[in-house]
């Protein structure tokens, strides 16, 4: 069993000084995985001056410093994926070869990527004899989601650290251990004192008191709508920036020409993966009503043949969800479904054959849905598609934007231009045309309800960057 006792802070492992332990269970099979210790405001405080002391050198640190640290701490992650693969999976219940390959891979990716983005990135531009700066804004806040608890960390203190800020990382309650295993990388690649620091703990404790704190400069908050209207109003108080990455409900527009298979594809890798615990899973899939049975022909047997199981075991294809809350949630959305008088095709209530320990989950996919649905509305945070048919490309984009949420979209077709079209045309910060490999490094971020900032490569690192104009240099 895991025993995280201590917080990160100020370059050592320091006991709480106020808080409690929290006791972790693991999702495949309900019992105890390990004791981790919430921290209490005395703690941020701590936590934040040591970050405020650091920032006084660590922001006066050239580009090559910050090149061969970002090396360094890169470096010592790749030593230490097996410890990392373990992490996610024991605190995610993810199956072991997506902790690998997607989860440790794209906070690895995070490292190295900023370190590149840093050599070329420019801090200072000329304009006639005015000269503009971008100077690393302060101490900053990063508050992670449970559902890539490798990725969001990493991504969010490559991003800060390159850009010459501190941190104070406060991970999700449900899922800390990676985060501290993560502490741990940074101590071992050498990271300054004060420069990185750890804080477990509830969002509404340790959230609200980085949020609210005088010495911190901005907030990179990862989350549910609710929290991050608390964040944002804490936060207001000291007018400090605030950039949030929100939740989604995003349409997977499937044109007339579309190849199912790779529609299929689609479907299996950003919905039924992660067991569709993903912010951009494509939880509407729109299909033209004229190829509805074949899409479903080609869908359902691959759906159905997903191994469902144990995460350390060879060949699972999906895990638990995270949590028996959250398996409740799912629960209710799909009776919500078949109460709204929605067609079950495959899945629905209650856990697999075979599975009763552990928060398992049927994938479900519905047919006969409108969009006014709440299954169609809201974010279920697990494997449910929603699909819903229409006539025309231009009934289908009026379907896809109609949401409030904009973080992702999906567009599959044969011809390029048309899904090219389709794709300008939906109103979301990430659109993946016919299953396109993902950029980990691209400008991540949503539209409307789903967020205000963007995260990785350049764009990422400006949302820790001030604006300051010399003039007559």
């Amino acid at each position: 069993m895991r025993e995280y006792t201590k917080l990160y802070i100020d370059g050592a492992w320091r006991e709480p000084e106020q808080g409690t332990v929290l006791e972790l269970t693991d999702p495949a099979t309900g019992e105890v995985s390990g004791r981790v210790a919430l921290g209490g405001e005395a703690d941020v405080n701590r936590a934040v001056a040591a970050a405020r002391r650091a920032f006084v050198s660590y922001s006066r640190t050239s580009r090559e410093e910050r090149i061969a640290l970002l090396e360094r701490i890169a470096d010592e992650y790749e030593r230490r994926a097996d410890d990392m693969v373990e992490a996610v999976t024991a605190e995610l219940g993810c199956p072991r070869a997506l902790s690998r390959g997607m989860h440790f891979a794209a906070g690895l990716i995070q490292f190295r990527a900023a370190a590149e983005v840093l050599k070329t990135f420019e801090f200072v531009s000329q304009r006639g004899a005015t000269q503009v700066r971008k100077e690393p804004i302060g101490v900053a806040a990063l508050i992670t989601p449970w559902n890539f608890p490798a990725l969001q960390p990493a991504g969010k203190t490559a991003s800060a650290l390159a850009a010459g800020c501190t941190v104070v990382l406060k991970p999700a309650q449900l899922a800390p251990y990676s985060s501290i295993v993560l502490a741990e990388i940074m101590e071992a690649a050498g990271v300054p004192a004060g420069v990185f620091n750890l804080v477990n703990g509830r969002g509404s404790v340790i959230g609200n008191a980085l949020s609210s704190h005088p010495d911190v400069d901005v907030v990179s908050f990862t989350g549910s709508a609710d929290a991050a209207l608390q964040v944002s109003t804490a936060a207001a108080k000291t007018s400090k920036r605030v950039a949030t990455e929100l939740g989604g409900k995003s349409p997977q527009v499937i044109l007339p020409d579309a190849d199912l298979n790779v529609a299929v594809d689609t479907a299996l890798t950003w919905l039924m993966g992660n067991t569709g615990q993903i912010c951009s899973a494509p939880s509407r899939t729109l299909v033209p009503r004229e190829r509805l049975e074949e899409f479903l022909e080609v869908l359902v047997p691959r759906v159905e043949s997903l191994k469902i199981g144990d995460p350390r075991e060879d060949g699972t294809h999906m895990g638990p969800l995270i949590s028996a809350e959250q398996w409740q949630t799912v629960q209710h959305y799909i009776q919500e479904g078949l109460d709204a008088g929605a067609t079950l095709v495959t899945g629905g209530p209650g856990k697999p054959d075979g599975l009763d320990s552990g928060h398992f989950v049927k994938p479900t996919v519905f047919t006969r849905v409108t969009n006014d649905m709440t299954i169609a509305q809201e974010e279920i945070f697990g494997p449910v598609m929603s699909v819903i048919t229409y006539d025309s490309v231009e009934e289908a984009v009026g379907i896809a934007n109609d949401t409030r949420y904009g973080l992702a979209g999906y567009v599959t077709g044969t011809d390029l231009d048309a899904a090219r079209d389709v794709a300008s045309r939906i109103q979301a910060g990430y659109v993946i045309i016919n299953d396109a490999e993902f950029d980990w490094t691209a400008p991540w971020g949503g539209y409307k309800e789903s967020g205000n900032g963007r995260e990785w490569g350049p764009d990422g690192m400006n949302e820790y960057l001030e604006t300051k104009v010399v003039l007559g240099s």
